[in-house]
């Protein structure tokens, strides 16, 4: 029965999560006026990716002139900005084989404004880049964000006149070094106008678009979006985590100069596809048309927003906020997530106090449940960064372009190999296998956790988490979870593992905590009505809860590991241990009968041989792009 439950709910958790992670559908070229179509966006793509554009090459001068009579097609105020390519740039365009001296040294803005009714409030822009790297088309990296600001400036003239001006700015050489940007907002005249950026972008060549950064002190604006994006084709995909992270990260997009001014707003891109980044095949013929269309639709709703709201929003107290599934956009304060952690704290204490009446519970067998989580946690990040060497070399972008597009590529087969390795680590750690024989157990770590520093580099932190992998694999006097007392106790212990987590990180950065916070909440809840339905945890109706949101938070926690992983999977395969943690908070109470062990040990085995199948296979199915070693 709880094998039953097991599997059946992850499954329903993993098609849930593969139906919210899908992009819209694209709306054809003669929907209505005010929507937004990727069918008529795609006219422009199809002119604009034609070849590549590279800043002073003859394609690069045809694609700015295309431009310029389509904004001028649409009725905008059109002009153009040159100004220098800094040292840098000019060096990066001749090493990958560009001409910068075709273009003077300069890169060329076209700037297109659309009157508001007052002319005197602050404007809204809305930003993408023309240029491509040199061999690659660049349908998705930014002829999409391109053609989706000139399909949404159409649909806002349709919706009716605007209470402020709109400014396009198609800036040239973000590919070099956002040197279009900064000249824009480093010297022309409407930089001070501007109160608001919405900015487009792209990072391979399809799936959902995500707004993952805002400006600074950007409450309100959060809360605009939440809005508006309730009305886009597919919704939206946002979440304060990425927010947080990527301020912290060494990455940059033209978004980036205006932010650093102080300017509010959002950047939305999408980073599906990532064969296709910078690459040969970033045609329109492989472009993801419904990746198009959620990126678009999101910008025209954001920006048809600002331009109709009575004042643009101020700057505020950063909130915690995320999407779920993808189709609405809930918004907290960051003081809240101390409330939802207490409310979690005693909903378990609740179910514990339930669990040592009518079964038991003793305090050990918690604190061995917390141990189990930490030890899937440490070992997690070790097998994860030992499979994924399988897949290639350890190397960052800038310390190896070729190897960073090669593994690009690769990344789709990287995330299955590691999706099927953590799984065969949780049913380790379900059947209480590990307990059986901790030597062996320990023995693998540690020559895991070896082959991660002599091969993959050394870290001192995964040389510590090893460290505690192994400590923990051979810690003694631990119970297998043969009755209900134990089934209780890796449950609480979990949770209370994760509740602590959840209270540091609400400490060091509430924005991010809500990784831990919201599933720990949900999870103590399915413990406390547990409790109440079934103390001893034996029959199904008991079970019920714990299966129940294994589907909902697994397909949730699914999402966001998706997206986490195209994102850093490359180089911190392992942040994906602490996702599979979080949807053990649900489905750790459904582990099965100990007689039912066996089975699982074999679907463990299957598991593991197939993701580092796939992983080693991604070096055949994947092969290093010949543009590669032409790129900036």
């Amino acid at each position: 029965m709880r094998l039953a439950l097991l599997f059946g709910s992850l499954t329903l958790a993993f098609l849930l999560a593969v139906w919210t992670t899908q992009t819209p559908k694209p709306r054809p070229a003669d929907a209505p006026a005010v929507a937004f179509s990727a069918g008529r966006a795609m006219i422009d793509i199809q002119q604009i990716a034609r070849a590549p554009h590279p800043v002073g090459s003859p394609e690069h001068a045809r694609v700015r002139a295309y431009l310029n009579d389509r904004l001028t097609q649409l009725g905008l105020q059109v002009s153009e900005q040159a100004g220098p390519l800094s040292p840098a740039s000019v060096k990066r365009l001749e090493r990958a084989g560009g001409d910068p001296g075709a273009a003077d040294n300069q890169a060329v803005n076209l700037i297109g404004v659309l009157p508001g009714k007052d002319r005197e409030q602050p404007a809204v822009m809305l930003m993408a880049h023309y240029d491509t790297v040199v061999g690659s088309p660049g349908a998705a990296d930014d002829s999409a964000g391109v053609s989706a600001i000139l399909e949404a400036v159409r649909a806002i003239q349709a919706r009716g006149p605007a209470e402020r001006d709109l400014v396009v700015l198609l800036t040239d050489a973000e590919e070099l070094g956002l040197d279009g940007a900064r000249v824009f907002f480093g010297g022309h005249p409407l930089r001070d106008r501007i109160g608001a950026v919405v900015n487009l972008e792209a990072r391979g060549g399809g799936g959902r678009a995500a707004m993952f950064e805002t400006g600074r002190e950007a409450g309100p604006t959060v809360q605009l979006f939440r809005r508006a994006a309730a009305k886009a084709d597919g919704g939206t995909t946002a979440t304060s985590i990425a927010a947080f992270m990527y301020e912290r990260m060494p990455n940059g997009t033209d978004f980036t100069v205006p932010k650093d001014r102080g300017i509010g707003g959002l950047n939305l891109a999408f980073i599906g596809r990532p064969d296709q980044y910078h690459a040969a095949n970033a045609t329109p013929a492989n472009l993801d048309q419904g990746a198009v269309q959620h990126l678009g639709s999101q910008a025209l709703e954001a920006a048809d927003a600002l331009l109709r709201a009575s004042s643009l929003p101020s700057k505020g107290e950063n909130l915690v906020y995320a999407d779920v599934f993808g189709r609405w956009m809930i918004a907290h304060k960051q003081a809240t997530g101390w409330v939802l952690l207490a409310l979690a704290a005693a909903l378990g204490g609740f179910a514990a106090w339930r669990a040592r009446r009518g079964a038991g519970l003793t305090a050990k067998q918690v604190g061995l449940g917390a141990l189990d989580g930490l030890w899937f946690l440490t070992g997690g990040v070790i097998l994860l960064q030992a499979t994924r060497l399988l897949a290639g070399p350890m190397s960052s972008r800038a310390a190896s372009p070729d190897v960073y597009y090669t593994l690009l590529r690769r990344l789709p087969w990287m995330e299955a190999g590691a999706v099927l390795a953590i799984v065969a680590l949780a049913l380790l750690l379900l059947t209480g296998a590990r307990r059986t024989r901790p030597r062996v157990t320990g023995g693998a770590l540690a020559v895991l956790t070896a082959v991660v520093l002599i091969i993959g580099g050394f870290s001192p932190v995964l040389l510590g988490l090893g460290v505690v992998a192994v400590g923990l694999s051979l810690w003694p006097g631990q119970e297998r979870p043969q009755d209900e007392r134990s089934a209780w106790g890796g449950w609480l212990g979990l949770i209370a593992l994760v509740f602590v987590f959840g209270c540091a990180l609400q400490g060091a950065a509430p924005e991010a905590a809500l990784l831990f916070v919201w599933p720990v909440l949900l999870a103590a809840t399915a413990a406390a009505l547990a409790a109440m339905i079934d103390p001893s945890l034996t029959r199904p109706l008991g079970l019920l809860p714990p299966a129940v949101t294994t589907v909902l938070g697994g397909a949730w926690l699914a999402g966001i590991g998706h997206f986490v992983f195209l994102g850093v999977g490359m180089d911190l395969p392992g942040a994906l241990a602490l996702v599979a943690l979080l949807v053990l908070l649900f489905a750790r109470p459904l582990a099965p009968e100990t007689r039912r062990a066996r089975l699982m040990l074999f679907a463990a085995a299957a598991c593991m041989i197939a993701g580092v199948g796939l992983n080693v296979s991604a070096q055949l199915l994947a092969p290093a792009p010949a543009v590669a070693e032409a790129l900036p």
